[in-house]
Order: structure tokens, then C-alpha cells, then sequence
């Protein structure tokens, strides 16, 4: 049940509740969203029969900031979002973290904590999916009032994976994350990232995106029972630079590292 409850928690990201959204939470192309740095829109989403996760809106070295702190815990802060697929741009943060989880593993069903993750979940046509995954769906939606998404996609920092790595989640083929940071050697500071979101997709899955209708923060310490602190910083979606003859110039390749391009915030 634990392993289940984590599992839900990565894959509802979605609105938290039924009916038309608050004016301010009304989003339809990417320009829209640039700037997530007000806490106007976020929202606690608690596991159930999990203790949650403390967030709050702060500062961290000047800048402003969502603290999380897991003690033995595990929930997500996430506002919804409406970007078709066409406004798909990159997605810029940065996170700190004090320590990491020395006993997690991302891909290990019963030790999937992480001290720091940024979820994006997306629609799509969840006729299209195996008779399992559509089965743990409906269990999701009957614990939790809500469908899951179609995918979800995670940027994640990890224990002991190598920077770039694919990890599927254990208990669901459509949760699937990339590890932008892992280990010791980054902690304790600053870390910037920027990914193209639709190629990250596409690499992952398989498949073109479909509608992005929500982002989280999600720090988690229940599986292992430990404590683990971050901050997160903006989350932005800029545009994608072109070069001078009009074609995209990508952000981050595999095998170039998390951080190939990484403006100042």
C-alpha cells in the first residue's frame, strides 16, 4: 500500500477537484506561464495514509523559494496548468538540496524517495494504454477522487544513478523519470536546470507530447524512513531559442550533462 500510495502521488498532478478552474489558474499557452515564482495556484496534494511533507513559501539566499521538509513523509505542492502541446517550451529551475537520501533508489519499489523532484504531467488518449495500467487508474481514481494522467514525467535527483538516466517507476509504466543531479557532489548550493520539455518526452515515452496540464514539487523521505530538506526555486517556461536559420537549438542532449545550459535566474 505505501508503494501504491507514492505511486499515486507521482502520477496525480492533475486539478484537484472537478469543475472549471479559479480565474488565476487559467492557462493556455506557454508564454502564459513564465513566471511561477508567486504561491498563488499551488496546492498540497496528501497521499493517503501518508504522513505529509511540510512546504512553505520562503527565501534562500535572496531568492524566493518553496521549502520542503520529509520527515518520514511523503506529499506534493502542484499547481494545473492547460498548454497544448504546440506551446510546449522549455522548463527552467533550480533546487537545493541539503543532503541526499543515502538509502533510496529510485527504480527499487520499496526505497523510492527522493529529496528532490519536478513532475510535469500530461494528457492523452488513456484508451490507448495496457489493461493493467488502465486497471491501477481506476484505483488511483477510486482512493483518490481523481484520474491519474495519461504520462507523467519526472526530472529528479537521485542517490546513486548516473546524470541522465531513465528510470521507470516500478509500479507504473507511465511515470518516468530522468535523473538531472545525483549524489553529494551537488549539494549544499544553487542548481540551475533547463530541458526541452517535448524531447525529453519523446525520449522517455516514445511519443509526442500531448497537453501539459500540471507541474509539482515533490520531496519524499517515507519509503526509507529518513529526513531530507530542499528549496525550489522558480519554475519558468521560456521559449525555445532558434539559430539564424530558424531551426531549434536544443537545450540538453543526452550524454551532455543537466546543467549544458543553464541561464541565470
Amino acid at each position: 500500500m505505501a508503494a501504491l500510495a507514492v505511486l499515486l502521488g507521482a502520477c496525480a498532478v492533475t486539478d484537484p477537484g472537478v469543475g472549471e478552474r479559479p480565474a488565476a489558474d487559467r492557462t493556455s499557452q506557454a508564454g502564459e506561464i513564465e513566471d511561477q515564482s508567486g504561491d498563488a495556484g499551488w496546492q498540497p496534494f496528501v497521499l493517503p495514509g501518508k504522513r505529509a511533507t511540510q512546504y512553505r513559501f520562503t527565501t534562500k539566499q535572496g531568492r524566493w523559494a518553496i521549502e520542503a521538509v520529509a520527515d518520514t513523509s511523503a506529499s506534493m505542492l502542484r499547481r494545473p496548468l492547460d498548454v497544448p502541446p504546440e506551446s510546449l517550451a522549455d522548463i527552467r529551475w533550480a533546487w537545493w538540496v541539503d543532503e541526499p537520501l543515502p538509502d533510496a533508489d529510485l527504480g527499487h519499489v520499496e526505497r523510492t524517495d527522493a529529496p528532490a523532484r519536478v513532475v510535469l504531467a500530461f494528457d492523452g488518449d488513456k484508451s490507448r494504454l495496457p489493461l493493467r495500467e488502465r486497471l491501477m487508474f481506476e484505483l488511483a481514481h477510486a482512493l483518490t477522487g481523481e484520474e491519474p494522467p495519461y504520462a507523467t514525467l519526472v526530472y529528479a535527483w537521485a542517490t546513486h544513478r548516473p546524470v541522465e538516466s531513465v528510470v521507470h517507476n516500478p509500479r507504473s509504466d507511465r511515470v518516468r523519470k530522468i535523473v538531472v543531479d545525483s549524489g553529494t557532489e551537488a549539494t549544499r548550493r544553487w542548481r540551475e536546470h533547463r530541458r526541452d520539455i517535448a524531447a525529453d518526452y519523446h525520449r522517455v515515452f516514445g511519443e509526442a507530447p500531448g497537453r501539459l496540464i500540471g507541474v509539482a514539487v515533490m520531496t519524499d523521505a517515507d519509503n526509507t524512513r529518513s529526513r531530507t530538506r530542499a528549496w525550489y526555486g522558480r519554475i519558468t517556461f521560456v521559449p525555445r531559442t532558434r539559430d539564424p536559420q530558424g531551426d531549434v537549438v536544443p537545450v540538453c542532449r543526452p550524454g551532455q550533462g543537466s546543467n549544458c545550459s543553464s541561464p541565470n535566474s
